[in-house]
């Protein structure tokens, strides 16, 4: 069958609407389910509507996410308005719901075993910044207490604090857990002593079947006072590794396996990296029991955290209700999933490092913080991109084209344009002197100019030169134009300089690049680009410019032979 132009219109934009919904290519059963609804005389040929409609959306799905949002704003901007309706009320940080005359504090607390990721940047982002909004207070925790599983980095200490401030999350305090054992020992004492905890001997498997059929542990009911010999014992090291564990009780019949009398302290004989810290403690508490402390001790009066971790508030609550504590407020968001990254661990990437596939934790094709700096992303583009995501249990999916059109705003005023060519092949021209050149160091800022020396040759990209036959015009940008006379070797005749030529002519523009210019290696995401730029880029250390026809990059590294620069984006 044959879809009338109409049929095609509407395909299209509601699989542009799709697809600048949910920032990724558009899914066939949402756009078939809109179609139909506008379209019933397709709704008897829907097997055969099918692959017509996946080709529209294959074509769609080449595009950029910017080209998604200016068709769809130009083919039906009324869709546009209904996605914005929607979006609305969950853009931004929404009010915290605060007691009158109490300050607000909050705090950030991840696991030093890797430095921050785009992940955990939003927790730093959205607490931070409701601090500032109610003269607050903010403190990173470090939940550093498991040496085993998720050893903990030394540099990441160091890092976590550098990237928050870098960032404009200057933290008011910084406490590390691992300093704190002592005060977790004294809160295990005074719950074993009101009979709200006991040592377990059960084996993993063993107390899990008790569990699962709401049986109480045969430990359960020891005394305190044999509950506190037990204790010391465990926290002198006469207990082997995993053979004793504290549990806090609960409601061991809860119809909530996971609430079921949880694990508090355990054995963990392998020592702490930071050196302060070492073999001093065998006995560590695990997240809940040191998470429910800490929250209590420095203040804490609102928390944000993830949704899968709903069940934690639950079982830290009977520790509160012992105590006669007020749990802090609490807010759940949804998870956040970068297309470019797919899912992750911090451990996960740490192996990868180890074993070679990546340079380091700033190497560009991974989600740190660190690549990202490294990249030219600003922080201000980072914020602006956490705190629009909003504080809502709805699962984002969300692109990092999002991350770096807000980059783009920032980068494009302050940037330099040079001239970049990859894969280079030297292009010889006749009938012409040495000549110097002047283009403009910004297009639309008045920030100067460079002086490009040209001789009796350029270079170009291959992928230009392979397009290029004898007798092709052409007009190098800023330059002049000429004439292709021959391929091997690949050289051309000077033409003139004019402007009109070039409109006469519909000749193409290329880029070139001097033939003495300094060599560079761009690093990027998908690869490494090495070619030949203008010799100006080395008076660009540390700062973003712009590759005409490239892309942005952050000039990284400089010596004798070689320039370094970090790919940003498009």
């Amino acid at each position: 069958m044959t879809l009338t132009d109409d049929d095609k219109k509407t395909i299209e934009k509601y699989a542009l609407q799709n697809a600048v919904k949910y920032g990724q290519p558009p899914q066939i059963g949402a756009v078939m389910g809109r179609v139909m609804g506008e379209c019933p005389h397709l709704r008897s040929k829907a097997k055969d509507v099918t692959p017509l409609i996946k080709d529209i959306l294959e074509e769609v799905a080449k595009e950029t996410v910017q080209q998604w949002q200016y068709r769809l704003k130009n083919l039906a901007p009324e869709l546009i308005e209904e996605l914005n309706v929607k979006k609305e009320p969950d853009k931004g940080l929404k009010a915290l719901d605060v007691e009158e005359g109490k300050q607000v504090v909050m705090r950030f607390a991840p696991n030093p075993n890797g430095p921050p990721t785009l992940g955990s940047t939003r927790g730093i982002v959205v607490n931070s910044e409701y601090v500032k909004k109610y003269g607050g207070k903010f403190i990173i925790r470090f939940d550093d207490t498991d040496p085993q599983t998720k050893r903990p980095m030394l540099e990441a200490y160091e890092w976590y604090v550098d990237d928050c401030k870098w960032l404009g999350a200057n933290p008011d305090d910084v406490v590390i857990a691992s300093d704190r054992i002592p005060l977790y020992y004294e809160y295990a004492r005074k719950l074993i002593e009101m009979g709200h905890a006991y040592v377990c001997f059960c084996d993993g498997e063993e107390f899990k079947k008790l569990k699962d059929v709401k049986q109480a542990c045969p430990h359960r009911d020891v005394t305190p006072e044999d509950n506190m010999e037990h204790w010391e014992k465990m926290i002198a090291g006469d207990y082997e590794e995993r053979s004793a564990v504290l549990r806090i009780k609960t409601d061991i019949s809860h119809k909530d396996p996971a609430l079921r009398d949880y694990g508090a302290f355990r054995i963990v004989r392998s020592s702490h990296p930071r050196p302060e810290i070492g073999s001093r403690y065998c006995v560590w508490p695990l997240l809940d029991f040191e998470g429910a402390i800490e929250d209590h001790e420095l203040g804490m009066t609102h928390i944000i955290r993830g949704k899968d971790l709903m069940d934690s508030e639950k079982r830290q609550g009977y520790i509160y209700k012992y105590f006669g504590w007020e749990y802090p407020k609490t807010t759940h968001w949804g998870r956040v999933k970068m297309h470019e990254f797919g899912k992750f661990s911090t451990s996960g990437l740490r192996k990868a490092i180890e074993e070679g596939e990546y340079s380091g934790w700033d190497d560009p094709r991974l989600p740190t913080l660190r690549a990202l700096r490294r990249r030219g992303i600003q922080p201000e583009a980072i914020r602006k991109f956490m705190i629009d995501m909003g504080v809502g249990e709805t699962d984002i999916s969300i692109s990092m084209d999002t991350l770096y059109a807000e980059n783009r705003k920032i980068v494009d005023p302050i940037a330099n344009r040079y001239f970049f060519v990859w894969d280079p092949v030297e292009l010889k021209i006749t009938g012409t002197k040495k000549c110097v050149t002047t283009p403009a160091l910004h297009p639309t800022e008045d920030r100067g100019r460079r002086e490009i020396e040209v001789t009796d040759a350029v270079q170009i990209c291959k992928e230009d030169a392979e397009k290029l036959h004898s007798g092709s015009k052409i007009r190098f940008k800023d330059l002049y134009n000429v004439e292709v006379t021959s391929l091997e070797p690949l050289q051309a005749q000077y033409l003139d300089n004019s402007i009109d030529s070039l409109k006469k002519e519909k000749m193409r523009i290329i880029h070139w690049a001097p033939v003495d210019g300094v060599v560079v290696k761009v690093l990027s995401p998908d690869g490494e680009y090495t070619g030949i730029a203008e010799k100006q880029i080395k008076n660009e250390l540390n700062r973003i410019i712009q590759f005409e026809r490239f892309g942005f990059c952050r000039i990284d590294t400089i010596d004798d032979n070689m320039v370094v620069a970090y790919y940003t984006h498009k």
